[in-house]
């Protein structure tokens, strides 16, 4: 029963990759369409604030797109990584985006000031997991190596 559970959960995995990288292509093109309209218009080669925020924004959107994909592979398909490590990686690219979109002349600071926080936190969750990972590292490569002494 084991074995047809993790079969299905497999083949669930394998149809969101799927529908996954047909989002991220429908993006890709949106993003090419919306380059090629701002770049066609008269004075093209002078884009607004606004039009670069917007091709900003979907640029991020796409990478981030990219990268739950690749989460979806390393880690419900070759179960490599930790989900933890996967979904802060992911995180903190996600408010990357949301700080990088951001037009500060129309948001609170009490606003910012949560958004700085949620940056800290993320930043200081990811090191301090990361820190841990490498002396779980650390510890295996001791245990392994017996010494002698004389």
């Amino acid at each position: 029963m084991i074995g047809l559970v993790k079969r299905f959960e497999r083949f669930l995995i394998q149809v969101l990759m799927i529908m996954m990288a047909i989002v991220l292509f429908l993006a890709t093109v949106d993003l090419g369409w919306t380059i090629y309209k701002d770049i066609s218009q008269p004075l093209s080669l002078i884009l607004s604030v606004d039009q670069l925020l917007e091709l900003f924004g979907l640029f991020m959107l796409v990478i981030i797109g990219i990268e739950l994909l690749e989460t979806i592979v390393k880690t419900y398909l070759t179960q490599g990584l930790p989900h933890y490590e996967v979904v802060l990686s992911v995180a903190i690219i996600a408010i990357a985006r949301k700080v990088i979109i951001l037009d500060i002349k129309e948001i609170s600071s009490l606003s910012l000031v949560g958004i700085a926080s949620i940056i800290l936190a993320l930043t200081v969750g990811y090191y301090f997991m990361k820190k841990a990972e490498d002396g779980r590292g650390k510890s295996k490569e001791l245990s392994g190596n017996t010494y002698i002494g004389a």
